[in-house]
C-alpha cells in the first residue's frame, strides 16, 4: 500500500499518518496482547517509528512489562473511547507496530507472519500458509 497512511481510533479523537510504505501484516498471540485487545491477539503493520506521526489528539500509554524478555512496550491507546493505536518497545528500536484495524484503508494487506503461536488461544485462525514463530521473530542475522 503505497504512503502515505491515515488512520486513527473509533470516536475521532486521535489521528495519525504512517509515511512508509505498508504491505504486509504481523499478528501477534502473546498473551499480553491478547489481554489488550480482548481478542486472539493483535494484527500491525511495523513500520520505522521516524515515518509515524500523531496529527490530531495525544494518546494516552500503558507501559506493559513483557513476560519473556522483561521489556517495556509502551502500548498507545485513545483515551476517550480506548482504541488501541499502536505499541513501541524502549527503548525505541527504530520501529513501532500500529494496529492494523485503525488504519483507514487496509486493502492490498494481507498477515505475512504470526508471532508467540505458542499461546495462541485455540480457537485463534493461524494461516498455516503464513510464517509462524512459537516466540518472537529471530533475530536478524549478522551479514556476511
Amino acid at each position: 500500500m503505497p504512503a502515505p497512511l491515515t488512520g486513527g481510533c473509533l470516536c475521532g479523537a486521535v489521528r495519525y499518518t504512517v509515511s512508509a510504505p505498508v504491505t504486509t501484516l504481523r499478528a501477534c498471540h502473546c498473551t499480553n496482547c491478547q489481554k489488550s485487545s480482548g481478542a486472539a491477539g493483535t494484527v500491525n503493520a511495523v513500520v520505522p517509528s521516524a515515518s509515524f506521526r500523531i496529527t490530531k489528539g495525544a494518546t494516552r500509554k500503558y507501559d506493559d512489562s513483557a513476560t519473556h524478555s522483561g521489556r517495556t512496550l509502551s502500548r498507545h491507546f485513545c483515551a476517550d473511547c480506548g482504541s488501541p493505536i499502536y505499541s513501541q518497545r524502549n527503548p525505541d528500536p527504530g520501529f513501532l507496530v500500529v494496529r492494523a484495524g485503525t488504519l483507514d484503508d487496509s486493502s492490498g494487506m494481507k498477515i505475512a507472519g504470526n508471532i508467540w503461536t505458542a499461546s495462541a488461544r485455540p480457537w485463534a485462525f493461524i494461516d498455516p500458509a503464513t510464517e509462524c514463530h512459537p516466540g518472537n521473530m529471530p533475530a536478524p542475522q549478522p551479514a556476511r
